[in-house]
C-alpha cells in the first residue's frame, strides 16, 4: 500500500540534491579507492593490463554504494524524501503497466478502474510537481478534470490518495478489446 502525502516541492528538490550529492560522493570516494587499491595490488607499473583492475575496482564501488544505500541509508530519516519519489514512481509505473486495462476499465464505468486511474492523476500530479516538470503536467490538465467530473457525476470519492494493489489485480481481469 502506498498513500500520496502532502510534500513541498521546493524543501523536495532540496532535499534529494542533498541526498543525492552525497550518494555520488560516497561512490566517487569508494571507486576512487577500489580502483587504486586494485591496481596497487593486482596490477603493474606501467603495465596495460591495469585498466581492466581500476574498472573492476569502480564496478565494486558502484556495487558497494548501492550495498550501502539499498541495506544502511534506505530507512534513515534522512533518506525519507528519496524513498517516497522512487516508492510514488513505482506505484506509478504498477499501474502504467496496466493501463490498457484500466482505460478500458474506465470506459465500461468499472469503479475500481475509475478509482485506480484518479490515483494516477493525483500520483503522476504530484511527481511533476516534485520534479518540477509543469509543461508535462499541463498536457494532461483536461483528462484530469474530465475523469474527476465523471467520478463526482457516479458519486465516487475524488481523494484517491491510497493505491490498493488489489485494484490493481481487478483491473487486470478487465477484458480490453482491441480493434
Amino acid at each position: 500500500m502506498f498513500e500520496i502525502v502532502p510534500t513541498s516541492p521546493e524543501k523536495y528538490r532540496q532535499q534529494t540534491r542533498r541526498i543525492t550529492m552525497l550518494v555520488a560522493a560516497i561512490f566517487v570516494i569508494l571507486a576512487m579507492l577500489l580502483a587504486t587499491l586494485s591496481v596497487q595490488l593486482f596490477g603493474e607499473p606501467g603495465g596495460d593490463d591495469n585498466f581492466r583492475w581500476n574498472l573492476l575496482g569502480v564496478l565494486t564501488g558502484f556495487t558497494l554504494t548501492a550495498a550501502l544505500v539499498r541495506l544502511q541509508f534506505w530507512s534513515r530519516p534522512w533518506m525519507a524524501p528519496a524513498v517516497y519519489g522512487w516508492r510514488l514512481k513505482r506505484s506509478l509505473m504498477r499501474i502504467t503497466n496496466v493501463m490498457h486495462h484500466v482505460k478500458a476499465g474506465v470506459a465500461q464505468g468499472d469503479e475500481t478502474a475509475m478509482k485506480l486511474l484518479r490515483f494516477y492523476h493525483l500520483g503522476v500530479t504530484q511527481m511533476h510537481q516534485l520534479d518540477g516538470n509543469s509543461s508535462e503536467l499541463s498536457q494532461m490538465v483536461h483528462e484530469i478534470d474530465a475523469h474527476r467530473e465523471a467520478m463526482e457525476q457516479q458519486g465516487l470519492d475524488v481523494e484517491q490518495t491510497r493505491l490498493d494493489l488489489a485494484w490493481v489485480e481487478a483491473v487486470k481481469r478487465i477484458e480490453t478489446t482491441r480493434a
